[in-house]
C-alpha cells in the first residue's frame, strides 16, 4: 500500500513495547548469564526493532513536506535493523553460528547511514544549511575523539591486522558519530513545535554511539555475550525512535509567517558541549602534567565566549523579529500576523466549533486631523485609538494596525458575541482623546464579517473583505451603529469606494463594482459555476422529510459564497433570467433523477422568475424536461415569490392550470411579504402556501404575528392548500406550529441546506428512524 496524506484511524500504542523493554530489563537483571536470557534478548530485540519500523512508517503516511520524506527515511533504516536482527538471530539459533563480522552487520551498519540521511531531511527550509553543516562537522569530531580515546583505540589495536574486523568495528561508531551530529545540528535549529520529537530521535541516536561503542570495546576485548546491558541499550534506542515517531502524528505544522527566524535557547549551547567534553576528558585522559590542567581551561574558556556572543545575537535577532511582526507606530500587530492568525482560526474553526469574526474600523475625519494638526498629533491620535481598541477585546483576540487610520480585529471564542464587542469599540469612542492638551472627539465606521457555519471553505481574504465592504457601508451611511455583513452588500467593491477625503464617497465606483460583478455572473452562468444547494422539508405531523426546496448559490472567488439577493437584480436588468432559470431547472432535474437512479425520490421544488409565468411554453418545457429523465411530475413544485407584481393575470391563470394539469404542483413563496396576498389567493389556484419566515419567527412571542399565522393557515386549509412554514429556527416554534395544524416546515432548526449528494441520505435516515 502507498503511503497517503492522511493519517491513518488507528495508531500503536508507545506502552507495549516500552513494557517489553521494562520486562527485558528485569529478566537480563535476573537471568545474570543465565542460558535462556540470549533467547529472550535476541527475540525481544527483533520484535521491538520491527515495532520501530511500524511506527515509522505510520509516521511518514501521516506527515507531509520534509518529515515525511525522513520518516520514510527512518523506516528504512528501522527495517533495515529489524533484518539484521533476523539474520543474527537465524544464524545463532538455526545455523549456531556467532562470530564478528557476521553477515547481519552489512543491514545494522545501514541503520545510522539511513538514520543520518532521515534527520537531515527533518531540517526545514528556513535553517541554514552551511552553520548545519559546520556545528555538525564539530560535533562529530569531538565525539569521534572521546569515543577514540574511551574505547575505539583498543578496537583498533585489536584487529589492526584484520582489515575487515577493524573496519566494521570502527565504522560502527563512526556512522552512529555522523547520525548524532546531524540530529543534534538539526534538532536546535528546529521549530518548536516539532523539538520534542527530534530530542528523542537526537537522544535515542545519542544512546546508540554509546551502545555501539561499548559493543565494539566488549567485543575487541572478548567479553561481549548477548543478554547483556548492551541489549538494554538497543532495546532503549527503539523505544525512543517508537515514541518520537508517535509524537511526530500529534505536532502541528507551524503556520507560515515570514518573519526573522530565530534560533532556540538550547542552539546556543547543545554544540559546544561535545567540544567541553572533548576539549576537558580527553586531556585528563591523554596528557600529563600542567597542560593536563591549562588545555581544560582553554577550551571551557572559548565555548562560554562563543556561547556569550551567540546569546546576544540571539537577542538582536528577537528584537529584529518582533519588529517584522509589529507595527512601528503603536505597536499592535502589523497586516502580516494579522493574516497569519485569521489563517491560522480559520484553519481551526470547524475542527473546534469556533465563532471566528474580523472587525474592520476606520477612523472618520482623520485626514482632517492630520492636515490641520500635523502628522505628530495625528500619530499620537492613532497610537491612544489602538489602545481602546485593545482595552474592549479579550485575551488572545488580535488588534492590528493595518492601514493609516484603518484597524482590523480577529475575534475567536465558542460563541459569536462579535457584535457586542464592535459595539463596545464604538462606545470607547465616546470619551473624547486628549492629544497634546487638546480634546478631541473622533467617530470610528465599524464593520463586521462572521465566518459562517455552512461556509467551511470560506477563505481568509473572503472574510477581510467582507469586513472591509460592512465597513465602508457603515461609512457611507454616516451612522455610529455596527455594520455587519450580509449579502446585499456583496456588490459593493472596496477598492471601488475609496475617498479622495473623508467628507465625501465617490458613488461612480459603485457602478464600476457591478459592471465588474456582472461580468463575473456572466462568466458563471456561461462555465456552469453556479451552484445549487437543497432545504429539506419536514411533515410537521410525522416528522419524516417530505421534499427539498432548490436554493441557488455563487461561490464567487472573492467574496465567497453568495445568496442570490446579492446578484439577483444584475439578473434581471442584464438579460440573464432565462441561461440562470435554465441552468438551474437543468441541474435540479438531473439531481432529482440521480436520486431515484440512487433508489431515493424525493419531491423537489424550484423558485421560478415572475415573467417566466407569462411565457405559455413554459408547461411544455418542464413536461418535456421531466419526461427526458423518466421523471414524475408531482415530483417538482414551482414556486411563485409572493412580492414579486404580477401582471397579466389572465395569462399566468393559464399557465398555472396547464401547469397543475400536468401534474406540477404550484406554491406561492414567502406568502406575506407583498401587498398583494389575498389577491393572489383570489386569482391564482395553487397547491402550496409558504408564509414569510419574518412571520414565523415571533409567532411565539408576538400575538399579533401569531393570530395571522392561524388565520393564513385556517385559510389555506380551507382553499384545500398545503401550508409549509420558513425559517424554523428552535424546537418551541415547530411545536406551536404543529397545534395550529402547520403541514410542513423547513428552517435551520430541521437541517441547513445541503448539496446534491447528501440527499439520499435524508431518506436513510428517516427510514431508520421509522
Amino acid at each position: 500500500m502507498g503511503i497517503g496524506r492522511h493519517p491513518p484511524r488507528v495508531r500503536p500504542s508507545i506502552a507495549a513495547p516500552l513494557g517489553l523493554a521494562v520486562v527485558l530489563a528485569v529478566l537480563l537483571a535476573v537471568g545474570d548469564g543465565a542460558p535462556w536470557t540470549p533467547v529472550v534478548s535476541d527475540f525481544a530485540a527483533l520484535g521491538l526493532s520491527s515495532y520501530a519500523t511500524v511506527c515509522a512508517y505510520l509516521a511518514a503516511r501521516s506527515a507531509g513536506g520534509h518529515s515525511r520524506a525522513a520518516w520514510i527515511t527512518m523506516a528504512a533504516a528501522l527495517g533495515a535493523w529489524a533484518i539484521g536482527d533476523l539474520i543474527w538471530a537465524l544464524s545463532e539459533y538455526v545455523l549456531h553460528t556467532n562470530s564478528f563480522p557476521s553477515p547481519a552487520d552489512f543491514f545494522y551498519l545501514l541503520f545510522p547511514v539511513l538514520a543520518a540521511l532521515a534527520m537531515a531531511q527533518f531540517a526545514g527550509r528556513h535553517q541554514s544549511r552551511p552553520r548545519i553543516v559546520l556545528d555538525g562537522a564539530t560535533v562529530a569530531l569531538c565525539l569521534f575523539l572521546l569515543a577514540w580515546i574511551l574505547a575505539l583505540k583498543d578496537v583498533y589495536e585489536t584487529y589492526r591486522d584484520d582489515g575487515v574486523a577493524l573496519g566494521l568495528a570502527l565504522v560502527y561508531p563512526a556512522a552512529d558519530v555522523v547520525a548524532v551530529s546531524v540530529a543534534i545540528a538539526v534538532t536546535v535549529r528546529a521549530d518548536a513545535r516539532q523539538r520534542v520529537m527530534l530530542y528523542l530521535l537526537a537522544g535515542a541516536l545519542g544512546l546508540g554511539l554509546v551502545t555501539d561503542s561499548a559493543f565494539a570495546y566488549l567485543v575487541a576485548n572478548n567479553h561481549y555475550v548477548s543478554g547483556t546491558l548492551i541489549d538494554i541499550g538497543w532495546a532503549a534506542v527503539l523505544v525512543m525512535i517508537a515514541a518520537a515517531a508517535r509524537l511526530s502524528g500529534k505536532a502541528r505544522p507551524p503556520t507560515s509567517v515570514t518573519t526573522v527566524s530565530v534560533p532556540s535557547n538550547s542552539s546556543l549551547w547543545l554544540p559546544y558541549v561535545p567540544l567541553l567534553l572533548a576539549g576537558t576528558v580527553g586531556p585528563a585522559i591523554v596528557m600529563t602534567g600542567l597542560e593536563r590542567v591549562i588545555v581544560p581551561f582553554i577550551v571551557v574558556t572559548v565555548c562560554a565566549r562563543q556561547m556569550v556572543t551567540a546569546w546576544e545575537n540571539r537577542r538582536l535577532l528577537v528584537a529584529v523579529a518582533e519588529q517584522a511582526l509589529k507595527d512601528p507606530l503603536t505597536g499592535l500587530a502589523n497586516q502580516t500576523l494579522f493574516n497569519d492568525r485569521l489563517a491560522h482560526a480559520m484553519m481551526l474553526r470547524l475542527r473546534d466549533n469556533r465563532s471566528v469574526a474580523v472587525v474592520s474600523l476606520d477612523l472618520d475625519d482623520f485626514k482632517l486631523v492630520n492636515d490641520s494638526l500635523g502628522h505628530p498629533t495625528a500619530d499620537s491620535l492613532l497610537v491612544h485609538a489602538g489602545q481602546r481598541i485593545t482595552e474592549c477585546v479579550r485575551p488572545g483576540d488580535t488588534v492590528a494596525r493595518v492601514g493609516g487610520d484603518e484597524f482590523s480585529v480577529l475575534l475567536e471564542s465558542e460563541v459569536d458575541d462579535s457584535h457586542l464587542l464592535a459595539q463596545q469599540m464604538i462606545e470607547a469612542f465616546n470619551k473624547p482623546f486628549v492629544v497634546d492638551g487638546q480634546n478631541l472627539l473622533m467617530r470610528p465606521s465599524v464593520g463586521v464579517a462572521v465566518a459562517p457555519a455552512d461556509e467551511p471553505d470560506l477563505a481568509p481574504d473572503a472574510l477581510i473583505k467582507r469586513a472591509d465592504i460592512a465597513m465602508y457601508t457603515a461609512k457611507r451611511s454616516r451612522s455610529s451603529r455596527v455594520h455587519t455583513f450580509t449579502a446585499d452588500m456583496a456588490m459593493i467593491d472596496p477598492a471601488a469606494l475609496s475617498w479622495a477625503g473623508d467628507d465625501a464617497v465617490h458613488t461612480p465606483g459603485e457602478g464600476a463594482a457591478q459592471v465588474r460583478l456582472l461580468g463575473e455572473l456572466r462568466r458563471a452562468v456561461d462555465t456552469g459555476r453556479l451552484n445549487v444547494l437543497y432545504q429539506p422539508k419536514y411533515s410537521l405531523s410525522t416528522g419524516r422529510v417530505v421534499g427539498v426546496e432548490a436554493l441557488l448559490r455563487w461561490p464567487h472567488p472573492e467574496l465567497g459564497t453568495l445568496r442570490p439577493d446579492a446578484f439577483m437584480s444584475l439578473v434581471r436588468q442584464h438579460g440573464l433570467m432565462r441561461p440562470v432559470t435554465d441552468l438551474v431547472l437543468d441541474r435540479v432535474l438531473d439531481d432529482a433523477a440521480r436520486w431515484i437512479a440512487d433508489g431515493a425520490q424525493m419531491p423537489v421544488a424550484v423558485n421560478l422568475f415572475a415573467p417566466f409565468l407569462h411565457d405559455t411554453r413554459l408547461p411544455g418545457v418542464l413536461r418535456n424536461g421531466m419526461l427526458r429523465r423518466g421523471l414524475a411530475a408531482e415530483l417538482l413544485t414551482v414556486e411563485i415569490t409572493e412580492d414579486l407584481v404580477l401582471t397579466e393575470l389572465n395569462v399566468v391563470t393559464t399557465v398555472l392550470r396547464q401547469l397543475r394539469q400536468e401534474g406540477i404542483r404550484v406554491a406561492i413563496d414567502d406568502f406575506g411579504s407583498g401587498y398583494s396576498a389575498l389577491s393572489y389567493l383570489r386569482d391564482l389556484t395553487v397547491d402550496e402556501i409558504k408564509m414569510d419566515r419574518r412571520f414565523i419567527a415571533s409567532v411565539t412571542t408576538d400575538s399579533r404575528a401569531a393570530a395571522v399565522v392561524r388565520a393564513v393557515i385556517e385559510l389555506a386549509h380551507a382553499l384545500d392548500s398545503t401550508v409549509v412554514a420558513e425559517g424554523i429556527e428552535d424546537a418551541v416554534t415547530a411545536a406551536w406550529l404543529r397545534e395550529q395544524g402547520c403541514d410542513i416546515g423547513q428552517g435551520f432548526y430541521f437541517g441547513k441546506p445541503i448539496d446534491a449528494a447528501g440527499v439520499p441520505d435524508l431518506i436513510t435516515v428517516a427510514a431508520q428512524s421509522n
